[in-house]
């Protein structure tokens, strides 16, 4: 499935009241927090029953004559998001159908910086496939190429004629002088915001709906350069901060980041007096009583959630509860994914429960 792939008629008149109720009615049976708690005391073939007995039931039966163990859930993880985005294009009409479309392509970027990640780790195709998420544009011809291209610079060479080339084949020499993705992986960071905002470029003069979707992808936006201060301190190489910035947000300029450097005490202090501040005071303080830079990191996933979420509320009629959800059921797949290869790579309990993003 691509998210243009879906025939729609999208100059016709939105549906956002239809698409939310159908929403909420999907956010109603997503794992809660204590269902994570009750994964990680199982093994592989107890967390495939539990899915079964959700409403992961359908892909679980699907798949279980031909996959067992972490495969199954995996291969029942992706082919449960796809569907649930699918169908988000499926409900929705006009211009809504279109923002989701666009929303979506967030996958295209998830499985190229996995294909990435992937190939400079020396995972054979397979394993690199089962982590992609169909729900984006690239065609099948595109992503069969980078899950199996022998180096980066096939990827980048793959992606040429995408919105990745050119930021790709840009940031190249950089991932060669350090060996670190970093400048890679926000490269294609850059190409999905940079075309996601030119389509709304005046939003930020306007009122509601769309106004809101512009905050949204401001959020976004700020948190990940946030996330990608932590991923620089924590890599200890020598990187310019333009090289990972993102343009888009309000949080943080490029003066800011190169001043917070590695200060952990100063990022939550710039997000503290900010405009997310007050929304997300519990957060932060669990951001300041982080221990390392993994919990930080978690704990400002968890902050960008919770933001997301109240922003959904605040509009309920408008494309960001759709964006939320999308972020929530993402998080639920990731959260079941580490759970299911903590168990199998023999990792105790305390140390699967780190990985989690909980709320």
């Amino acid at each position: 499935m691509t998210a243009t792939g879906t025939t729609r008629d999208t100059q016709g008149s939105s549906n956002p009241e239809y698409v939310n109720a159908r929403v909420r009615s999907r956010r109603a049976v997503l794992f809660a927090d204590e269902d994570y708690r009750k994964l990680v005391r199982m093994g592989t073939g107890g967390i495939a029953r539990f899915m079964e007995e959700s409403e992961y039931e359908t892909e679980i039966n699907a798949l279980a004559s031909r996959h067992d163990g972490v495969d199954l859930i995996e291969h029942a993880l992706n082919r449960n998001l796809a569907k649930h985005f699918e169908d988000l294009l499926r409900w929705s009409d006009g211009r809504l159908h279109e923002l989701i479309a666009r929303y979506l392509r967030r996958y295209d970027a998830w499985n190229v910086k996995t294909a990435i990640r992937g190939v400079y780790s020396g995972a054979p195709p397979d394993d690199i496939r089962v982590d992609l998420i169909q729900a984006g544009d690239l065609d099948d011809t595109t992503m069969d190429e980078i899950v199996e291209a022998e180096s980066i610079e096939a990827i980048v060479d793959a992606l040429a004629d995408t919105i990745f080339g050119p930021p790709l084949e840009a940031a190249y020499d950089e991932f060669e002088q350090h060996n670190l993705l970093v400048p890679l992986e926000n490269a294609v960071d850059r190409a999905f915001y940079s075309a996601l905002l030119a389509d709304v470029e005046n939003g930020r003069s306007r009122e509601g709906p769309l106004a809101l979707y512009v905050e949204f992808l401001t959020a976004e936006i700020d948190f990940l350069n946030a996330r990608n201060v932590l991923r620089v301190a924590r890599s200890g190489a020598d990187i310019d901060p333009e090289e990972y910035f993102i343009e888009g947000g309000q949080l943080f300029t490029m003066d800011q980041l190169r001043s917070i450097g590695t200060d952990l005490d100063q990022l939550v202090e710039v997000v503290r007096e900010s405009d997310y501040g007050e929304e997300l005071s519990v957060a932060l303080d669990q951001l300041e009583d982080a221990e390392s830079l993994i919990e930080f990191e978690h704990a400002l996933h968890v902050a960008e959630l919770e933001y997301t979420d109240r922003l959904s509320n605040v509009y309920p009629v408008s494309i960001t509860a759709v964006m939320s959800y999308v972020l929530a059921k993402t998080r639920e797949v990731e959260n079941i994914r580490a759970i299911a290869r903590g168990r199998e790579a023999g990792l105790s309990e305390e140390r699967i429960e780190e990985e989690l993003v909980v709320l």
